[in-house]
């Protein structure tokens, strides 16, 4: 299982947090995504055929390849836990690209760690 160490603080603050309840799902694979998730409190559980292939927790984010393009959604993302969430849209992201330069450079780097961790997974299978 992954376990992403880039930690966001910027969304620990946010007004538009909002509560999940266990089992809550915040999208589905094979929808379509125009928003990213952090969570700010609790875990979210990124699941590929019922499969959990990482845990997200306090400080982490999800959903990041919806803001970078168009394409369905890759995997469900369900609250393991009760959880504390902000959604982040196309708009916000980019004033936090703008106003954050190295938000920019954590996105990404989170974004690499899950295609290596892809890469090992598939390569060992």
């Amino acid at each position: 299982m992954l376990a992403v160490m880039v930690e966001f603080n910027l969304f620990k603050s946010s007004p538009d947090a909002y509560d999940v309840e266990a089992g809550t799902a915040l999208f589905t694979e094979g929808e379509p995504g125009d928003v990213m998730y952090a969570v700010i409190d609790g875990q979210i559980d990124v699941t590929l055929g019922g499969h959990v292939v990482e845990q997200v927790g306090p400080g982490g984010i999800l959903g990041e390849l919806a803001l970078i393009d168009a394409s369905p959604r890759a995997a469900t993302a369900t609250a393991g836990v009760r959880s504390r969430v902000t959604r982040v849209d196309q708009k916000h992201f980019m004033f936090l690209v703008q106003e954050h330069p190295t938000f920019a450079i954590q996105v990404m780097a989170v974004m690499a760690d899950r295609l290596r961790h892809a890469n090992e997974a598939r390569s060992s299978s």
